[in-house]
């Protein structure tokens, strides 16, 4: 059986067996979908009947080094069981491999934060002899200027960039725009990347003229080729922590909190929808919280 089959007989069943409402049915594909997309660079030949738990539990591992979040490794792995089960019901299988697959645990963990020193040590190691090098300092200071998720950043687009108001319009989850400021060395290295390597790039993939960050045949980068970028930035400038694109919004944000900035304003920033996922970054450091207290807290001062 192959990966195409397979999945239409699964949407067949989610449709018609299991009677799921469309953003369901769309949600369950998605999560096979990119189960699929990993196979096809890390084994391409592995059909759905010959996927065994080892081979789920490294894609699980591939998704947690990229950055996703445990809450949205669990719906992948809930996607992945129901495929499964459906196979299962088929008797297509006689064995489930998600059975003993684990769910990433949900209670909040604190992320991993750069220094502001450990980020200028990143920008400093980029050569900006080479043109890819101006685009990649165009990332970095993209990422942290503005705290944008990975997807937020492979999809923008030279229209929703206002460089000369100092925003930028970001199309994030359930399509939800946002402006967001964006600082001056960030604007200074866009520039640079557009006026001098982008405006001049030969071979542009038709339907990707409007997207700001292109590869060097001409269309947009992966998430997974931005995630590349930012692990060999690192390496490079010595630095060992675990660290993502997502990392850059997580400084972003604890950086804003510790200099003072609204909490409010931050979850706006970030297009949080709950200011409780915002929150998280109130617990980054216990000196400035206290430091607070001292300073502002009318029995503090008695």
């Amino acid at each position: 059986m192959t990966w195409p089959a397979a999945l239409q007989q699964f949407k067949a069943y989610l449709l018609f067996e299991r009677s799921l409402s469309s953003n369901t049915l769309e949600a369950y594909l998605g999560d096979v979908q990119k189960f699929v997309q990993y196979l096809e660079l890390e084994q391409p030949a592995l059909g759905p009947l010959a996927v065994r738990r080892n081979h789920l539990e490294q894609f699980i591992l591939w998704v947690n080094r990229l950055g996703l979040e445990a809450s949205s490794q669990s719906r992948l792995i809930s996607g992945l069981r129901a495929f499964y089960k459906f196979l299962l019901v088929e008797d297509l299988l006689d064995e489930d491999p998600t059975e003993m697959l684990e769910s990433p645990r949900l209670n909040r963990k604190m992320p991993d934060v750069l220094s502001l020193h450990d980020i200028q040590r990143m920008l400093a190691a980029i050569d900006l002899s080479e043109p890819q090098g101006t685009r990649n300092r165009a990332i970095v200071e993209t990422l942290y200027a503005c705290g944008l998720r990975v997807s937020e950043l492979v999809h923008l687009r030279m229209t929703n960039l206002f460089l000369e108001a100092g925003f930028i319009k970001v199309v994030g989850k359930n399509d939800k725009e946002r402006l967001v400021p964006i600082g001056g060395e960030a604007v200074k290295y866009l520039r640079m990347y557009l006026d001098h390597i982008r405006s001049k790039q030969e071979r542009i993939k038709p339907g990707e003229e409007n997207v700001v960050f292109l590869n060097n045949r001409g269309a947009r980068l992966s998430r997974v080729m931005v995630f590349y970028i930012i692990k060999d930035l690192a390496v490079e400038a010595g630095i060992s922590k675990n660290i993502s694109p997502h990392t850059f919004r997580h400084s972003f944000a604890t950086h804003l909190v510790e200099g003072g900035a609204d909490l409010k304003a931050v979850q706006d920033m970030l297009g949080h929808e709950s200011i409780t996922t915002t929150e998280i970054y109130t617990h980054l450091d216990t000196e400035y919280l206290k430091e607070t207290i001292y300073l502002y807290h009318p029995r503090m001062k008695m």
